[in-house]
């Protein structure tokens, strides 16, 4: 099937691009296209307009400046995949964007487009989530008018497919506290075999101090609307040896954190996936204490 007719317009710059998603009902951004393109030859979207933002920049790369890791949205998960900066600094995330997809879909994909897609099984929302990142959005008006604002993972994931930026408003760049060297993360997920998106992924970090867990972020995805944090968990592991059991004991309470909106289907049942969560939150802390595990 075809796409439907539409506009096409190059935009050079931040400003240039909102300037035109504001006086253009229903036009999209687009800069890898993974996304938007499948649903536009389905005829699922049907934007007038697509703003090509490819070429902006400033939209791209990672640096880091006091003590916080700040990746443009244009920067692709191949960039980051080989980038010694995001290894050193958040090492989930660096080993998260080497396993999406294929060679192509990380010199194409970027990490803008693929959070503001909001794919409750991709990876990312949950690596993103469970690292404090923070999310730059631009809108009309410019810095100086308030037109910019700042927003946690949390709060810009609001549902499947859904998020908090307005139709006028364009995601610029994430920022993540860098890991300290007593914190560990780690991600782990039991993949769809066909798609390797997570059918259930689990994040952790821990502060770890003489073996002890001092503090203590989880999140798990792929089978609710958004990343869910475990505050059960979390409280659980804190003041505790990182121990096989004490951990087995923790991770067993993010049934009670997840609620009633789980997702199922014909591969894996609600039922199935709650009960993986846990499986998958071990595993994560495992690995990243570098515990032995079966």
């Amino acid at each position: 099937m075809f796409a439907k007719e539409f506009e096409y317009i190059k935009a050079n710059s931040v400003s240039e691009a909102i300037q035109l998603l504001g006086s253009n009902e229903g036009a999209k951004l687009i800069a890898g296209g993974h996304s938007l393109l499948p649903m536009m030859k389905l005829r699922l979207a049907q934007p007038p307009m697509l703003i090509d933002i490819g070429g902006i920049e400033e939209l791209r790369g990672i640096s880091v400046e006091n003590g916080t890791l700040r990746i443009g949205a244009l920067t692709t998960h191949a960039e980051i995949a080989e980038s010694h900066t995001v290894k050193d600094n958040a090492g989930i995330l660096w080993e998260a964007a080497y396993g999406i997809g294929d060679p192509q879909v990380r010199n194409r994909g970027t990490i803008g487009g693929n959070v503001s897609h909001a794919d409750p099984a991709s990876d990312l929302p949950t690596v993103l989530t469970v690292m404090d990142a923070k999310f730059t959005i631009q809108g009309q008006g410019g810095i100086t008018r308030r037109g910019s604002r700042t927003v946690s993972a949390e709060e810009f994931f609001t549902g499947p497919f859904t998020t908090s930026l307005a139709e006028n408003e364009l995601l610029t760049s994430i920022e993540m506290p860098v890991l300290a060297e007593n914190q560990k993360a780690e991600y782990a997920k039991m993949a769809h075999p066909a798609t390797s998106f997570a059918v259930v992924g689990a994040g952790v970090v821990v502060t770890v101090d003489h073996h002890n867990c001092t503090a203590a972020r989880v999140a798990v995805g792929g089978f609710t609307p958004t990343p869910t944090r475990g505050p059960s968990v979390e409280a659980a592991l804190v003041g505790k040896e990182l121990t096989a059991d004490n951990i087995a004991e923790a991770t067993a309470l993010i049934d009670g954190d997840l609620g009633s909106d789980v997702f199922g289907d014909l591969f894996a049942s609600a039922e199935y996936r709650r009960a993986m969560a846990a499986i998958e939150l071990k595993h994560a802390i495992f690995h990243a204490t570098d515990l032995s595990h079966h």
